[in-house]
């Protein structure tokens, strides 16, 4: 049986067909590059609705049964810009330093990284990340964040991750002796 995983892209034009969502696929092509388990996408592409995020966000972990939810798009200042909240409502625990170590990593790329708000929670023994929207951004936060999701779903009771140590190095405690 493969992992389910989700990929979200919220955005109101994308959505709406004016353009394409390359994010999504930034996303689903790094964890195709990452994992060695068999996988399978579960793709949502929706606007930048906070009602709508929570929806899909609760369907992909208790009905679809990701074990990881993967969120681009909605993580600025912008009015519209709601995926924080509603990755907020629906988990039962946050997870503040994965978006700390995104910011850090942005950082060095662009000063307003300060303006970035994204975050990552946990929902049952799902986990939710949401990444910047633009695909280099995605690469760089995803590279910087991906090495502690293997060791935090085995902690939560999801799926094992195996990966491939040439694309990423996960973190995973060595067994007791």
């Amino acid at each position: 049986m493969s992992i389910r995983i989700g990929i979200v892209t919220a955005s109101d034009r994308a959505s709406a067909g004016v353009y394409e969502d390359l994010s999504g696929k930034a996303i689903r092509d790094r964890l195709t590059e990452y994992l060695i388990s068999p996988w399978e996408p579960v793709y949502k592409l929706i606007p930048d609705d906070r009602e709508t995020i929570e929806q899909v966000l609760v369907s992909l972990i208790d009905e679809e049964n990701c074990c990881l939810v993967v969120t681009t798009g909605g993580t600025g200042p912008a009015p519209r810009d709601v995926t924080p909240e509603a990755t907020a409502a629906v988990c039962d625990k946050i997870l503040p330093g994965f978006g700390e170590l995104m910011r850090s990593v942005s950082l060095q790329y662009v000063p307003t990284a300060i303006l970035s708000r994204q975050t990552a929670g946990i929902r049952g023994n799902g986990l939710i990340v949401n990444l910047p929207g633009k695909p280099k951004s995605i690469r760089e936060c995803l590279d910087a964040v991906f090495p502690a999701i293997p060791y935090c779903l085995d902690l939560i009771g999801a799926p094992y991750l195996e990966c491939n140590r040439e694309q990423v190095k996960v973190f995973r405690p060595k067994p007791k002796s």
